[in-house]
């Protein structure tokens, strides 16, 4: 079983930084790649980004662009994301899953997922 969590979420100014986490115990699982995920209220899931732990590539969203960075620490398995210049929009519930294709912004190819975290970014 592949367990995944999620911690650094919380309630900030526009404009402040956080950086989010994302453990995960995945011991079973051969090769796997990782991606970060976001939902807000009464709004569809959407893509922000993801790493490939090998080739260390990665993909986002053109609405954090330039602002979020991810990142993995392949010893720790644990992967982050740090968030920049954060706006009132980018409120959601932030969630890690684990994908054991290539990276991907469809959220069908993440098999595991965590049960995330709040982010509230206040104007």
């Amino acid at each position: 079983q592949v367990q995944l969590v999620e911690s650094g979420g919380g309630l900030v100014q526009a404009g402040d930084s956080l950086r989010l986490s994302c453990a995960t115990s995945a011991r079973t699982v051969g090769n796997y790649n990782m991606g970060w995920f976001r939902q807000a209220p009464g709004k569809e899931r959407e893509f922000v980004a993801a790493v490939s732990r090998s080739a260390g590539r990665t993909l986002y969203a053109e609405p954090v662009k330039g602002r979020f960075t991810v990142s993995t620490d392949n010893a720790k398995k644990t992967v982050f994301l740090q968030m920049n210049s954060l706006k009132p929009e980018d409120t959601a519930v932030y969630y890690c899953a684990l994908t054991l294709f290539e990276i991907s912004a469809l959220d069908t190819t993440y098999r595991y997922w965590g049960p995330g975290t709040q982010v509230s970014v206040s104007s």
